[in-house]
């Protein structure tokens, strides 16, 4: 399918609205007013006892999970007795999809944001912001950008940024474009697989520099082809590990995986991008059909994660802004200049993964292919 041309769907995309249309109709025929998750859940931010239930988690693994079971979860299921069934094996859409929403295979998951709208689109999955916001008392200090997905809760992100070689380039980049620049010629830059939501948000974004709005599909795949040849990551670490070593002089990625290398005394340095800001979140969402006290426990569970002591050690850990105001930059980011105030966070971008999602079969088969050469 070319771009404007809606009087045809590839064969995928077909199956794919087809399967989301069939899983929204079965959650409504399933509903059922008796079952126990229909039953008012409430939390006031306070401990109680959990009876030893099971909360079931699907977070990141290998040092992210080290990381919460550590500062997170193993107090927490001293204080509430319980345990947690953690889950790393991502992705989590076709867990969810496979028992339904009425069975949901998580109380409370962690997301990038293109596989939770893919997911929301599927039935009906998760709570609302405007029904979590009442029952995670800590939710009353975050930004309204915490909300604007409007699927879950934000509660940790950084902002998109060019990673550049400060001893490679001839001259710093200075806006969006500087990425096309001559200087970068000859394999120069670096980006990712389609799969990963850094190289989504940065085909959307050129193609709203370059074309005048992100749904210039056009401008997008031109872009694309006029950055080849590029290197081609699977995900942030490996871009760290090209820069390091002097294979990608200028690469996609977010704040906080440079100012990490910034901190080891690699010579780099970002860009972040101003003519769209988007940012890599971290969100949660409570699944709607969970158990009462499942449900009870995943909304202590988000509280804690936007308690300010939570946000600064995980800042401290992995670079990650915090969502709510009251929360203290720590050093390793405060001394980089970011801040935590509303006017920045008022400039922040999240792109539209509804219409993302729409146009997604064609957008990677055409990059795909530029990518292949």
């Amino acid at each position: 399918m070319r771009t404007g041309d809606k009087s045809k769907l590839s064969r995928r995309l077909f199956i794919k609205r087809a399967g989301a249309t069939a899983a929204a109709a079965s959650a409504v025929s399933l509903f059922n007013i008796n079952h126990t998750w229909s039953q008012d859940v409430s939390y006031d931010g306070g401990v109680f006892d959990a009876g030893g239930a099971t909360l079931n988690l699907g977070e990141w693994g290998g040092f992210w999970e080290e990381f919460m079971r550590k500062n997170l979860i193993d107090q927490f299921e001293k204080d509430f007795n319980c345990k947690f069934a953690y889950d790393s094996s991502w992705p989590w859409f076709a867990k969810y999809t496979a028992g339904g929403p009425q069975k949901p295979v998580f109380d409370i998951s962690n997301w990038n944001l293109p596989e939770l709208f893919k997911t929301a689109r599927a039935g009906d999955y998760f709570l609302s912001p405007d029904e979590i916001k009442p029952n995670v008392p800590n939710a009353a200090n975050a930004w309204d950008f915490a909300f604007l997905s409007g699927v879950g809760v934000t509660w940790g992100f950084g902002q998109y940024v060019y990673a550049y070689r400060t001893d490679m380039v001839e001259s710093a980049p200075t806006d969006f474009k500087s990425f096309w620049d001559a200087q970068f010629d000859g394999g120069k830059r670096g980006t990712y697989i389609t799969s990963n939501t850094l190289q989504m948000v940065f085909f959307l974004t050129s193609s709203h520099v370059w074309g005048g709005n992100t749904e210039n599909l056009e401008a997008g795949f031109d872009a694309m082809r006029r950055a080849m040849p590029m290197k081609i990551s699977d995900f942030t670490g490996n871009m760290q590990t090209l820069i390091e070593r002097g294979e990608v002089a200028i690469g996609v990625q977010w704040e906080g995986e440079v100012y990490n290398q910034m901190d080891k005394g690699i010579k780099i340095a970002p860009y972040i991008w101003r003519e769209k800001e988007p940012v890599l979140t971290q969100t949660h969402t409570v699944s709607r059909y969970s158990e009462p006290m499942q449900k009870k426990l995943a909304f202590a569970y988000l509280h804690r994660k936007l308690d300010p002591a939570f946000s600064s050690v995980a800042g401290s850990t992995f670079y990650l802004r915090p969502t709510t105001r009251n929360a203290t930059l720590p050093d390793n980011l405060a001394s980089k200049g970011v801040t935590n105030s509303a006017d920045g966070m008022s400039k922040l971008w999240i792109p539209d993964w509804n219409w993302y999602l729409e146009h997604e079969d064609e957008i990677v088969e055409t990059v795909n292919e530029i990518f292949a050469g």
